[in-house]
Order: C-alpha cells, then structure tokens, then sequence
C-alpha cells in the first residue's frame, strides 16, 4: 500500500434487474472491497430492483486502487448464492482531482471528464467526473459480470482534496 491519497465515499444508490437465485425473487445485499477494506450494504428482502442508498467511507491510496463489489442473495439455510461482481479502476477519478486542482478552477457543476466502458471498469454506460459542492463526484451504473443480467448503481466522491494536493506535488 502507498502513500494515503485520501477518503472516498462511495453511495450504493440500487441494483436493477438483479437476477432471481430463490423460487421466485432475491434477498440480495452488496459486499464493496477497496485493498483490504470492506463494508456491506443491509439485505433488501425479495426485491429484484433494490435501493439501498447507503453511504461507506474508504481509505485510497497511492497508487489508486480498484473498487470491487460482489452482489449476494442472502440464504438462511445454506451460503449465500453469488448474484454477479463488478469493478471500478478509482483512477481516472484521481486524476481528475488532480486537473481540477492543477487548474485551480472548475465552477459548480463542471464536468472534469468522462469515462467511457472498458476492461479497466465494468461500465454499463458512460461516466462523467464532475466539480460538486466543493467534492470530484463520479456516477456510475456498473454491470455485474458472471451472471445473466444486473446493474448497480453509485455514486463516488472524492472529498479530501488537500490529500490529493500533497501527494501530487
């Protein structure tokens, strides 16, 4: 692990069309890895199309780390069945606190850059990197691989720019 950059917090905003691992629905709950930390969203019971709107704050560092999420279904009498996983490089998100600060400027709103679906991310559609209330906030709609169909959405910030300031220079 390399120099702290900063904290993240990442908004587990919903899922949608989850695929079903019970007779008729899911029970399904998030688990976010970012190195060796962990958090895990609260079980939705019986829902396909679940809204958590939970928030978790992380720890990043130099060099920035992928954040990683595994979708579960919770079961009672035996392991939990996987529900599909995804990935997000925390990079471009990094480099755009970095130009925002560089630069010096970005009004409210301003959009620092777009990330588009590659192998380094599981996008499900493009991202835009954006200047808001003071913080670099990235929406993302990831799609869950190893499994038929799902997307998760969230919402990252990067807040403690003085961080990211420090280790650039």
């Amino acid at each position: 692990m390399g120099d702290k950059l900063g904290q993240i917090k990442v908004t587990v905003i919903k899922g949608r069309r989850l695929v079903i691992r019970d007779f008729k629905t899911s029970d399904p709950y998030v688990v976010l890895k970012l190195g060796n930390q962990t958090a895990k969203t609260k079980v939705i019971n019986s829902c396909l199309n679940p809204v958590w709107n939970e928030e978790f704050c992380f720890s990043i560092s130099e060099p920035a780390e992928v954040l990683k999420l595994e979708v579960f279904d919770k079961d009672h009498f035996k392991a939990d069945d996987k529900m599909g996983n995804a990935h997000l490089s925390l990079q471009p998100l990094v480099a755009a606190a970095r130009l925002r600060t560089i630069l010096g400027m970005a009004s409210e709103g301003t959009t620092l850059r777009k990330v588009i679906p590659d192998k380094d991310n599981c996008l499900a559609i493009d991202s835009s990197i954006s200047w808001v209330n003071g913080e670099v906030v990235q929406d993302v709609w990831l799609r869950l691989c190893d499994v038929e169909s799902g997307d998760i959405e969230l919402k990252i910030k990067l807040s403690d720019l003085s961080c990211v300031v420090s280790a650039s220079t």
